[in-house]
């Protein structure tokens, strides 16, 4: 018994003494390695300098396994998007989810479904409804990285602007709406450069007897009068460096304004076009061919070509003075939910879905102009269209441009009846600013 356990002794003392003699090994002198240095002895921490800090910073967080989205319910929307987020999918190996569900119901929805964690991580709005949306708090402050910035900054400057609220940026624009100037070849050849010039062709073809005009717009309509009202300096609500409106300052009873007034009052004084001018008779009278230049949007080319086929022709709105005249317009894009766990990789689908390659591919699907500037559109009538976008401006997103609407249409239909332009204009701003405390 006692022999068994000497020898088993003796074995484990033999395998310490191996174990001690490996774990030594090596020059008695050498230092251990500094973790922070390199094998050839350098600081790692200096070699990665700014830009390993940035590299962490801009670690993308852990990638969920689906995202979900709010598509508005038209066919040919859902179409563009289920081919689009398949790419994303795809690449990022994200499953996006697509729900159909009207653009303007989505709001309602979320504010009672976000809570709950219901709602999607993206809906899609337009830009008008940015006031509301964010004082409800329903969308996420967008935490752009550097690289999501550089992207964002190959998109319409102002169509990204419209969907930013007092200089916080909240959303990624999708498409842009807008206007120009339609005409028929057969009575104007060349499209009118300036506005002197688009003068001439409404006094040269215009015979209110016979119903036959050479120039025709909603006039009375502040959304098509924008142009003419803002040309010579006048404004709806003054702007800062970021985007954000005083609605305080109201700049349509300036100097600039009123004399966009009296050019459109002269429009009437002048015949050139008839008191109660519509949209539904403009139409009609540019399509039996009367007419030879109106104003209008996209959504009349479909009626318009049927018309007057080979003769009808698009481009931009003139130049006034060397400038060239802007236009209102309406922009859509999408937001990211405030209730959304997975921010970071909703903005990134966001910017995905709205890229030049998708932008391309959702123009040929939905047929709605992209906000993404680096898309050729290719199209007779789309295209110079698509050029007024880029000088075009946004409505005011703020909830007090509700009250604007009604005290200028208004003000436009006293105009073209003959009432004294600064008058009524300052009477119209007077009133907007009473609606405006009242609201308040």
């Amino acid at each position: 018994m006692f022999k068994g356990k000497f020898l088993l002794t003796l074995m484990m003392m033999l395998v310490l003494s191996i174990a001690l003699v490996a774990c030594g090994g090596g020059d008695d002198n050498e230092e251990p390695a500094d973790p922070d240095t390199d094998e050839n002895g350098e600081d790692a921490g200096e070699d990665e300098g700014e830009d390993g800090d940035a590299a962490a910073e801009g670690d993308a967080p852990e990638k969920p396994e689906s995202l979900s989205m709010w598509v508005n319910d038209e066919d040919s929307q859902l179409d563009a998007y289920e081919e689009i987020t398949q790419r994303f999918e795809d690449e990022h190996g994200i499953e996006v989810n697509i729900t159909p569900f009207s653009m303007l119901d989505q709001t309602d929805a979320i504010s009672l479904d976000g809570p709950s964690g219901q709602g999607p991580d993206l809906f899609f709005q337009p830009h008008d409804r940015m006031g509301d949306i964010v004082l409800q708090g329903l969308a996420a402050e967008l935490e752009l990285t550097a690289d999501q910035e550089e992207r964002l900054a190959e998109y319409n400057e102002e169509a990204v602007q419209s969907l930013s609220y007092e200089g916080v940026q909240y959303g990624i624009p999708a498409v842009v709406e807008t206007y120009a100037l339609f005409y028929n070849t057969d009575l104007v050849e060349e499209a009118p450069q300036t506005l002197d010039e688009l003068m001439e062709i409404a006094e040269s073809l215009t015979d209110a007897s016979a119903d036959e005009y050479g120039f025709l717009m909603e006039a009375t309509n502040l959304y098509f009068s924008y142009p003419f009202l803002t040309g010579a300096g006048g404004y709806i609500f003054n702007q800062d460096a970021d985007g954000a409106y005083d609605t305080e300052d109201i700049g349509l009873d300036n100097d600039g304004a009123v004399e966009g007034a009296a050019l459109i009052q002269s429009w009437f004084e002048e015949g050139y076009m008839p008191t109660g001018i519509d949209g539904d008779i403009m139409n009609g009278l540019f399509q039996d061919g009367k007419v030879g230049a109106v104003i209008t949007g996209p959504w009349a080319i479909p009626d318009y070509r049927d018309a007057l086929g080979d003769s009808l022709a698009v481009s931009m709105l003139p130049e006034w003075d060397g400038e060239q005249l802007n236009s209102f317009s309406g922009n859509k894009g999408w937001l990211v939910s405030e209730y959304s766990d997975d921010q970071y990789w909703a903005t990134e689908l966001a910017l995905f879905i709205t890229n030049a390659e998708s932008s391309e591919t959702y123009f040929e699907t939905a047929g709605e102009l992209p906000a993404h500037t680096a898309v050729e559109i290719d199209d007779e009538f789309m295209g110079p269209i698509f050029e007024q976008t880029q000088v075009a401006e946004p409505m005011p997103n703020v909830p007090e441009m509700s009250q604007v609407w009604e005290p200028v249409s208004d003000a436009l239909q006293f105009i073209s009846q003959g009432e004294d332009p600064q008058e009524v204009m300052e009477e119209a701003v007077a009133q907007i600013r009473e609606q405006i405390a009242i609201m308040q």
